[in-house]
């Protein structure tokens, strides 16, 4: 699968695509007589895959934004992106068999496979059974804590979010078990009564951030609260 990358489009294309395909970039241009070379024997290489790889092609006349992002001293220039992040990346007009090569290097393993089927049924089993593969796995991690807030386990979910990175999604859920382990309220009402024990009071602080981090940027109450915790703290 090829498809042509912008500036416009890297994010979705690129980076968001990457977190469940590997995407192989190419950065060429029409007057780069190697690029001409490169370009069909990646197509073809990445082809054979049946998409299990992607390839982005990224005309770096028409994009130096991208060009400047990766970098790019000479082209063609070609990166490989698993998961957000450059995992690999050579420049010039490689053979077919080194190029086979590194396109193998993206493709998922037995496991890799299999735990994108448990992940994709959702399930508490198979969650759990993600994790006994890859116990760093961090949507089986927030997957199976936000089920055990739910049931009212806060205390088991947070125990299973400190095994992975603090991440948006890893905070969300943690505050969502922290605030479940709470007499259920308005938050309106908890807010108002903890904004006045916010400045000298470390658990009350916790619970105000952990109740703005539940409510969410889209709340439009949220933005409001954020500005009287800094106005009492500062």
């Amino acid at each position: 699968m090829s498809i042509d990358v912008t500036d416009a489009t890297f994010e979705t294309e690129i980076l968001q695509r990457s977190q469940t395909t590997p995407v192989v970039v190419d950065l060429w241009a029409p007057w780069c007589g190697p690029c001409k070379v490169l370009g069909p024997i990646l197509e073809k290489v990445v082809d054979a895959t049946n998409g299990k790889v992607v390839l982005a092609k990224v005309n770096v006349d028409e994009n130096p934004g991208l060009a400047q992002a990766f970098r790019v001293q000479g082209i063609p220039a070609v990166f490989a992106i698993r998961d957000g992040q450059v995992v690999d990346a050579f420049q010039g007009a490689l053979p077919e068999r080194d190029v086979a090569s590194f396109v193998a290097g993206l493709l998922p393993t037995e496991d890799d496979e299999r735990i994108s089927r448990l992940l994709a049924a959702g399930d508490e089993a198979s969650l759990v059974e993600v994790l006994q593969l890859d116990p760093g796995n961090e949507r089986a991690v927030v997957g199976l804590a936000d089920m055990l807030t739910a049931r009212g386990e806060g205390d088991k979910a947070l125990a299973l979010l400190a095994r992975v990175p603090e991440t948006d999604d890893v905070r969300r859920a943690a505050a969502a078990a922290r605030v479940s382990m709470r007499p259920a309220d308005d938050f309106d009402d908890r807010l108002a009564e903890l904004i006045d024990r916010v400045k000298g009071d470390d658990d009350a602080r916790q619970q105000f951030v952990d109740i703005l981090e539940l409510m969410g940027p889209e709340d439009p109450r949220t933005a409001q609260w954020r500005k009287k915790l800094t106005a009492r703290l500062y």
